[in-house]
């Protein structure tokens, strides 16, 4: 549906007739954006639900459930548990993102038959004549009307932190804010059409972040699932055979039996504790984080800025508060009068972000005030006050050296040059000049420029400078101790931004590089940007291709922002990190806040990512080694059509004791070695060589127990007896193993591994544990064969590990 434009001169005066509205709301040109993320919650629990590891367990606890005995199905609970830690955690996530809003106003103004209203941000129309004024937010893109000193801050759309002068015929756009005069704007581009919409469209999709543990345990899922199909086809007809054969087992019901035992083999091959584990030591590394206001949107991000190799920082918001803070002043003439006089400028309600600076140093006014003050606007650049008697007397006029400076006269000359020397060193720079004329007329026309007294004296130069946070330095030069690279990326002007990295401890920076200067070809633009440690004047699209750039080159890169300029790039860096008071798109689509805005905070989040890491690490050489021992058996075990040697709950028995409760444990323990590429080849050049071990002790028991079976006792007591040995074999020898990678131990460590040690032990005594787990200890010389074969296997394992600790692939720094 298409509507007629309106007339112009009608539009200027009176606004938009309701009847041009209701056209508009039916064409559904209206500033509507629908806030949520592209990720529903049927989304969410389709993701977690249907996963390779759902899949093959979910269908092994079907099986289970139907034709064995529940108390196999104790693996079950794994499953529930990861899905639902899962879907918490990314539910918190789509509730952040689902408060993605540019605009902060709650309410616009806009101009319609020919009276001021206020309405929803939402209900502004295409065409609407907005109604600006200072501290107002733009609701929607626009072209100025009409503007009386309009001003307006486009910091959060470009990084720009200087306010931009708006004429008549000019484009305002929506997200950015008015900060001096008013204006009336015809609405241009309204809803998703919009200037902020379309630039945080792409940021709003949802993406996973990267994540090496999370790659490699998946990437081994992936692996374990498809060899699933030939080995289960495998185990399934060696225990058909073992009990007789198809028809035997169909026939007399035994075929129930094998299923189980299949099943057994199943869950033993899937390491399905790891997978839970890494969702749990990230939840609670996002459970401490917030606790010191870091908000973790996805759980593996705590990783991810662990293996981060550079940091690109957005300046204004971020490495700054976003506020000028008076650097220095250099009295000319003039000293005592000027202290009082600067406080009644920073006084004056109508004040500028620069001049309201001074009230930090200047507080003193004087006792009556000034008589006539004549306001800043960005026409002239400088506001005045003037005093009709007392020691202030005359007309002190504030602002830019080269609107209140004459270079033709000397000392003005001089002047100048120091104030361009402070400019160029990044500093903006402000004269205070005074007149003891008679101050020219204020003209009853605002929109006339007024006069500046033609005698002038300069009284003091005035330098100011954007306030760093007072951590920046210090997370900075942690940073740098790490071997991170850093880099500012801003929309600011360069020298601007190098002075900013100077009082950061950015050294040989120079002027910055002025990004309008990069090259269109990827590498020539890639070799500059790897070169180059301050960039200033880049824009929202040019961020996102600095980062892509510097990720082709091989780093991970975390970027850090608060403005909607820095959510594209935010979006697409390995790790994005926006600042608590930033703009809400900005927060929706990075993976971490900084709810305080501290920057201290980073180096608290680096610490747990590396706990994560290696702790993961260490404990995955847990699961995969029992993957590796799984598989192994149930090769042998279908090729040689042996009965399999586990019941479910036996694999559960073994997996809690030597696996799942021991690493729960140890995932959780500090641990600060920085983080090494190659996760999965380390873990894998100690797994497989230690599970082919325990599965040669497992295959050389349970093969003496079926060679030799003890004659006095009954076939379901021999088999009884014969599983019994093989899980006694397979928990002592797993237990060495987990003793090894638990070191170097203390005092928590011994008492984890004791505590273990002294359950197995109580389960095997006890007969109600006995009976639970269907065990039947064994005697004689089947109890002499096992306790030989662990005493082997046990001093395999502890040549294993020695061996690739002295190689480096096992690691026991804390």
């Amino acid at each position: 549906m298409t509507v007629q434009p309106p007339d112009p001169a009608e539009l200027l005066q009176r606004g938009l007739s309701a009847d041009q509205v209701a056209q508009r709301v039916n064409a559904k040109l209206t500033n509507y954006v629908r806030n949520d993320s592209s990720r529903s919650i049927t989304a969410i629990l389709r993701s977690n639900l249907f996963t390779l590891f759902n899949a093959v367990l979910g269908s092994a606890l079907v099986v289970v459930l139907l034709v064995g005995d529940p108390k196999d199905a104790l693996f079950g609970f794994i499953v529930v548990a990861n899905v639902a830690i899962g879907v918490v955690q990314e539910y918190r996530a789509k509730r952040t993102l689902d408060k993605l809003a540019v605009l902060h106003a709650p309410l616009a103004r806009v101009l319609r038959d020919g009276v001021t209203t206020e309405c929803e941000v939402g209900e502004v129309v295409l065409d609407d004549v907005m109604v600006l004024r200072t501290g107002d937010q733009i609701p929607a893109d626009g072209v100025i009307l009409r503007a009386d000193g309009l001003d307006v801050d486009e910091s959060l759309l470009t990084g720009e932190s200087d306010p931009v002068i708006k004429n008549p015929d000019d484009v305002v756009r929506s997200g950015s804010t008015v900060v001096a005069g008013s204006a009336l704007a015809r609405a241009t581009a309204v809803g998703a059409d919009a200037y902020a919409s379309r630039l945080t469209a792409e940021a709003k999709r949802f993406s996973l972040v990267h994540s090496e543990i999370r790659t490699s345990v998946n990437r081994i899922i992936f692996w374990v699932t498809w060899a699933l199909i030939p080995i289960i086809l495998l185990v399934v007809n060696g225990q058909m055979q073992a009990r007789g054969g198809w028809g035997v087992a169909l026939a007399n019901g035994s075929w129930r039996q094998a299923v189980v035992s299949a099943v057994a083999s199943v869950v033993a091959m899937i390491p399905e504790g790891l997978v839970l584990l890494t969702s749990i030591s990230f939840g609670l590394a996002a459970v401490t984080l917030a606790r010191r206001q870091v908000l973790v949107q996805e759980l593996p991000a705590v990783e991810g800025l662990a293996r981060v190799n550079m940091v690109c920082l957005d300046k204004t918001g971020t490495l700054t508060h976003g506020t000028l803070v008076v650097d220095g002043v250099a009295l000319l003439s003039g000293a005592g009068a000027h202290a009082r006089v600067l406080a009644d400028f920073a006084a004056d309600p109508q004040a500028n972000a620069t001049a309201a600076a001074l009230a930090s140093r200047y507080a003193e006014t004087t006792d009556t005030g000034p008589d006539v003050v004549v306001g800043f606007k960005s026409s002239h650049k400088w506001s005045s006050l003037t005093y009709h008697g007392g020691a202030e007397v005359g007309q002190w006029v504030l602002g830019a050296p080269e609107m209140v400076l004459d270079p033709g006269l000397n000392d003005h000359a001089e002047v100048l040059t120091r104030c361009a020397a402070q400019a160029d060193a990044g500093l903006r720079a402000l004269v205070l000049v005074r007149s003891t004329q008679r101050a020219q007329p204020v003209p009853a026309d605002q929109r006339q420029v007024p006069q500046l007294p033609r005698e002038r004296t300069p009284v003091a130069i005035l330098t100011f400078k954007e306030q760093v946070r007072e951590d920046a330095a210090a997370t900075l030069r942690y940073f740098r101790e790490q071997g991170v690279t850093l880099k500012i990326v801003s929309g600011d002007n360069p020298r601007t931004v190098a002075a900013v990295a100077r009082e950061v401890g950015f050294a040989d920076v120079g002027v910055g590089y002025d990004a309008r200067n990069l090259p269109a070809d990827p590498e020539e633009f890639a070799d500059i940007v790897n070169r180059e440690a301050v960039l200033g004047r880049v824009t929202p699209e040019q961020k996102k291709q600095i980062v892509l750039a510097l990720q082709r080159r091989g780093h991970v890169v975390a970027m850090t922002g608060d403005g909607v300029n820095d959510a594209l790039a935010l979006k697409y860096a390995d790790i994005g990190v926006a600042m608590g008071q930033g703009a809400d798109a900005t927060k929706a689509v990075s993976r971490l806040v900084l709810l305080d805005g501290k920057f201290s905070q980073l180096p608290f989040v680096v610490a747990e990512g590396r706990r994560i890491i290696a702790n993961v690490e260490r404990v995955a050489n847990l699961f995969l080694t029992k993957t590796t021992y799984a598989v192994a058996i149930s090769l042998v075990i279908g090729l040689l059509l042996w009965r399999y040697p586990f019941l479910p709950r036996h694999l559960s028995l073994v997996s809690s004791l030597t696996i799942g409760i021991p690493a729960f444990f140890l995932a959780l323990l500090p641990n600060k070695r920085r983080y090494q590429r190659g996760f999965l080849r380390r873990v894998l050049m100690f797994s497989v060589p230690a599970g082919v071990i325990i599965s040669a002790c497992i295959l050389g028991v349970y093969g003496y127990a079926r060679a030799a079976p003890d004659a006095a006792l009954d076939p379901i007591a021999q088999t009884q007896a014969a599983s019994t040995a093989t899980t006694m074999a397979l928990l002592a020898v797993a237990l060495w193993t987990l003793s090894a990678l638990a070191r170097p131990f203390d005092r928590w460590r011994a008492l984890l591994v004791g505590c273990l040690i002294a359950a197995v032990a109580l389960i095997l005594l006890v007969p109600a544990g006995r009976d639970f787990f269907a065990l039947q200890l064994p005697t004689g010389h089947l109890l002499a064969v096992t306790m030989g074969v662990v005493v082997l296997g046990c001093a395999a394992i502890e040549v294993l590990y020695r061996w690739l600790r002295a190689r480096g692939a096992v690691s026991m720094r804390e």
